[in-house]
């Protein structure tokens, strides 16, 4: 069985915690990031880290000095990516977006997200945001990869600037840039 069809089959197998079928597109990973700062060291957190695909393009985004906290929810995933990355900036927590302040207590400089917001109660989506929300310094950007635009509403209940990029892949992925205002 090749590495590309035991990661199918483990998407599949954990459909509800993470809602994929498949890993991200090359293009969701450099849509994603793109408006991670990159003139100095930063703290990211990243939702639903699956197979660590977008969590690598975020360290190779990222300076030498700066951090990301991968939240994933699936142990086997945790686990496979320990084995692929070895890199001292990461740190994965093996826990829920919806636990963020149990694990973070200091402002942040960007959310990378893929987690199944469809799949969410609407409490616990909104719970996920608005603490991201609270723990982003101002000025910073929460992005999130969807395979609907539905949950925009969500976001802009929240963030006073949201806008939504859509990737002409199949089936099509929306990535939202919602970004926290800079209180002056």
């Amino acid at each position: 069985m090749s590495i590309k069809r035991n990661t199918s089959l483990q998407f599949i197998k954990n459909f509800f915690d993470t809602g994929a079928i498949k890993e991200t597109s090359r293009e969701v990973e450099l849509e994603i990031c793109q408006r991670i700062p990159t003139d100095r060291d930063v703290i990211v957190v990243e939702f639903g880290m699956g197979h660590g695909n977008i969590t690598q393009e975020i360290l190779s985004t990222i300076t030498p000095g700066s951090k990301v906290y991968a939240f994933e929810v699936v142990e086997e995933f945790c686990d496979h990516v320990k084995e692929i990355i070895q890199d001292d900036r990461l740190v994965i927590v093996n826990d829920s977006a919806e636990n963020i302040k149990q694990h973070i207590s200091f402002p942040i400089d960007s959310v990378i997200s893929s987690i199944p917001f469809s799949f969410f109660s609407e409490a616990k989506g909104t719970t996920i945001i608005q603490d991201s929300y609270d723990l982003l310094k101002d000025g910073a950007v929460y992005s999130q990869v969807l395979l609907t635009k539905f949950n925009f509403k969500k976001f802009e209940a929240v963030f006073e600037e949201c806008g939504m990029v859509k990737l002409p892949n199949f089936p099509s992925e929306y990535v939202y840039h919602c970004q926290k205002k800079v209180k002056r």
